[in-house]
């Protein structure tokens, strides 16, 4: 009787990995941009698909996934399968991208602009960054999500943003127009 042969996979070095998810991150980006961008310019899309997500006028970080399905499929599912498979990540290095991918997802939905975030210090579309999108006259800007605002300034979406105080407390984002 021959001995089983066992499966082996070697584990991808942490430079590996760290080259996968930047990759993943720019592709989920690129699809993300583009395909949240059409959403908004087509109107039968945003009246009967995106508008359910554009609701909440106020981002909260249950609302980060609040979304037609059609919309959770294109973005998310399609969008992450197609980082997947060019980013070369194995399913592990999978588990810990689209992880991360969420988690930073409802950040840029919660609302709170907390001091120190690691978040909001290591990627400038942040909470508050999303909240002008979500505001009302925000819906032609800052289509940029997850990780990076590159598609939004180069393509003339990108709008900036103050923090300003409030009088019973907190900061809230302010768009500066120019």
């Amino acid at each position: 009787m021959a001995p089983k042969a066992e499966a082996t996979t070697a584990k991808p070095s942490v430079l590996v990995v760290g080259m996968q998810f930047a990759v993943a991150m720019l592709v989920l980006d690129t699809w993300q941009y583009f395909i949240h961008r059409y959403m908004h310019i087509n109107r039968f899309l945003y009246r009967h698909i995106h508008y359910k997500h554009h609701s909440l006028i106020v981002p909260f970080a249950y609302g980060a996934l609040y979304n037609h399905p059609l919309e959770g499929l294109l973005l998310d599912t399609v969008g992450g399968a197609i980082s997947f498979l060019v980013s070369g990540m194995t399913p592990r290095t999978a588990i810990f991208f689209f992880s991360f991918a969420t988690i930073k997802t409802v950040d840029d939905h919660c609302g709170l602009w907390l001091p120190g975030n690691p978040l909001h210090v290591l990627f400038s579309n942040n909470s508050a960054y999303h909240d002008v999108h979500h505001q009302l006259f925000g819906g032609k800007y800052n289509f940029s999500q997850p990780f990076f605002v590159v598609w939004d300034k180069i393509l003339g979406t990108y709008m900036p943003y103050s923090l300003e105080k409030r009088r019973d407390g907190g900061l809230e984002a302010r768009p500066v127009k120019d």
